[in-house]
């Protein structure tokens, strides 16, 4: 086994860049400080129903607890922003049509960038010989915002996604537990300053201050997370946002600098982008399976799918076509799509 990290880990980084990732870092596993945050959020119930972040002990904030061995962390990212943000906020603008955060348009990132990391770790094993790995992309009890900070991927931002100089934030994160002595890496400085665009925007107030996000406010788990009824509060806000949320990202003056992705798979699937409301909710339960394989999206289920869009259909402008479609499922059999299809009818009936 070579006795060389330092040499090691510039070879690690060299083929980082053709296996398509866009940044690479190494740190160590200390997390002491992201565990006391960890259990101050939870304590919080800042979570809400994501029932799992309370699961699996401190195996999250301790690396050789989840993978036995582990002495460092190589941490990835991967650019997948598919369109101009011009593009994304026209979208955005659009009352009649369904916006999808833009990172669940391409092929699903769990799949795509785990698989590169797999090819990362037969390289490094043809180089070492057999050592200790395990691979990641949001799979496993693993803090990889804090991770990828510590390896000076970026720094954490006032929205608490990370944030790199020069890609923004729109990028995947994925992670190598390894049991190796490789050479680590420095974080980088903040960059936020003063700015507080990224809170401000935030159509239902979930960045609740700097670096603090309280989940069941955020777009995102009411429309991905959430299993049952999306509060009333924040349905108004919701929008046309029938699959997450990008408010953060699209106003971050960082994000001006922002690569557009040049990985295939991450490239739009056009039935999936800025399709009318009223066509989206058409879809049967099958066309749904069909055109959303291999995509995050597939990951609600159908139910939450009309729940979504119902709702957005409910905020977009009152027409004769977009109360008959809420009309045509105001008998559906879920108790939750009815419901929400009936709050959506007495918005377009005041």
């Amino acid at each position: 086994m070579t006795k060389n990290w330092e040499h090691l880990s510039k070879q690690i980084k060299l083929w980082s860049v053709e296996l398509g990732f866009s940044g690479i870092g190494i740190s160590n596993v200390e997390m002491a400080q992201t565990e006391r945050r960890l259990t101050e959020w939870l304590a919080r119930k800042f979570h809400g129903e994501m029932k799992y972040m309370e699961h699996h002990g401190t195996k999250r904030t301790r690396p050789a607890e989840l993978v036995p061995g582990t002495i460092r962390v190589i941490t990835v990212s991967m650019s997948y922003l598919p369109e101009s943000m011009e593009q994304c906020l026209d979208a955005l603008k659009d009352s009649e049509t369904g916006y999808i955060s833009r990172y669940a348009l391409g092929r699903d990132y769990h799949k795509v960038v785990r698989k590169r990391l797999q090819r990362l770790a037969d390289r490094i094993n043809i180089e070492v010989g057999e050592f200790g790995y395990r691979a990641f992309c949001d799979s496993a009890p693993v803090m990889e915002k804090a991770l990828a900070e510590s390896a000076g991927i970026g720094w954490l931002g006032k929205h608490t996604n990370i944030l790199n100089r020069a890609e923004g934030s729109w990028f995947f994160l994925g992670e190598i537990y390894v049991d190796i002595p490789l050479e680590i890496d420095a974080p980088v400085s903040a960059h936020c300053g003063s700015c507080t665009a990224c809170i401000e925007i935030c159509p239902t107030r979930a960045i609740v201050k700097p670096y603090e996000l309280d989940a069941r406010k955020c777009i995102s788990y009411l429309t991905i997370e959430l299993q049952g009824t999306i509060p009333v509060q924040y349905r108004k806000d919701i929008g046309n946002r029938i699959y997450g949320c990008d408010d953060c990202q699209l106003i971050c003056p960082w994000n001006r600098y922002a690569r557009l992705a040049i990985e295939p798979d991450f490239a739009i699937r056009l039935p999936l982008h800025n399709r009318s409301l009223i066509a989206l909710f058409g879809w049967t339960e099958q066309t749904f399976l069909s055109e959303t394989e291999g995509s995050a999206i597939r990951r609600i289920g159908y139910t939450r799918w009309l729940r979504n869009i119902a709702v957005a259909l409910g905020n977009a402008t009152t027409s004769e076509d977009i109360i008959g479609a809420l009309q045509s499922r105001a008998c559906h059999p879920s108790e939750l799509v009815r419901e929400h299809v009936q709050w959506a009818l007495e918005q377009h009936s005041s």
